[in-house]
């Protein structure tokens, strides 16, 4: 089956704030902000990360196998 524009974009986001967590915790690197800087523009990043980890678990729970 073909991911969908938005269900890839919502993957690219889930594994961009997966890899960040990471380098928090392993490194205390925050590469978003190293990024973006931590003004309102990490928080906009922050936000779709988020809204793409529901995306994605909604689509995992709403699976019909």
């Amino acid at each position: 089956m073909k991911m969908s524009t938005v269900g890839w974009l919502a993957w690219v986001l889930v594994v961009v704030g997966a890899i960040n967590w990471g380098l928090i915790g392993a490194a205390n690197l925050n590469i978003v902000e190293t990024i973006v800087g931590s003004g309102s523009l990490a928080q906009v990043v922050y936000i779709l990360v988020g809204l793409g980890g529901l995306y994605m678990l909604w689509g995992a729970v709403s699976k019909k196998t």
